[in-house]
């Protein structure tokens, strides 16, 4: 079995990525989460999550984070690449890493559809 990890290079950590992806405006959702994405010079697909207290009370915030982190580390494979995603949970939705996986991959694959491919500038040949 290949060794799926979650190194700090797949995640999203600066304000200026979150504030990048969301102000592509290319989101899709379901009854658990909602994906923000747009497309990155990285080879494969980024993950940010963004979990407020609206969700719940900190133990119920961190159940959110270890099961968002934990799907995406399973379907990164899975995902389109140089694509990164930033996850919000729905209010009233309850962490499972199962359907998470899913959801993740389904939403995923539909905003990677709705985005433009990724312009190629001419310093990206040197």
């Amino acid at each position: 079995m290949t060794q799926r990890r979650f190194p700090k290079s797949s995640r999203l950590v600066k304000s200026e990525e979150f504030d990048r992806v969301f102000s592509q405006r290319c989101s899709a959702a379901d009854d658990m989460i909602i994906v923000y994405a747009a497309r990155s010079s990285f080879s494969g697909p980024r993950l940010g999550m963004v979990v407020s207290r609206k969700c719940g009370n900190a133990v119920f915030r961190n159940q959110w984070k270890r099961s968002l982190r934990e799907a995406f580390r399973l379907t990164q494979h899975k995902l389109p690449r140089q694509l990164d995603l930033v996850v919000l949970p729905c209010r009233g939705a309850a962490p499972n890493v199962r359907r998470l996986q899913n959801s993740l991959k389904d939403l995923a694959l539909k905003n990677a559809a709705k985005l433009p491919a990724r312009e190629t500038k001419p310093e990206d040949h040197l």
